[in-house]
C-alpha cells in the first residue's frame, strides 16, 4: 500500500520563486508525477537518481537572476 505522504506534492516548493533552469524542471516534473517515478525506479534500484545535483548544476549554469 502506498503511503499517503508519496502523493502531496510540497507545494511551498512549487510557489518558491525559481532561482535557475534547475528549479523549473524540478516542478514540471513533480507535477506530471515524472519525479514520483524516478523515485521509485532509484528506489528499487538502489541507485540515486542524482536529481538534486543536476538540479543545482542546472540552476547555476542557467541562472534566471533573482535577487534574494
Amino acid at each position: 500500500m502506498e503511503d499517503k505522504k508519496d502523493n502531496i506534492i510540497n507545494l511551498e516548493d512549487l510557489i518558491e520563486e525559481s532561482k535557475g533552469l534547475g528549479d523549473t524542471i524540478h516542478k514540471i516534473t513533480t507535477v506530471t508525477g515524472i519525479k514520483k517515478v524516478v523515485d521509485k525506479i532509484s528506489e528499487k534500484t538502489g541507485k540515486p537518481c542524482g536529481c538534486g545535483q543536476r538540479r543545482k548544476a542546472l540552476n547555476k549554469m542557467f541562472p534566471y537572476g533573482n535577487k534574494k
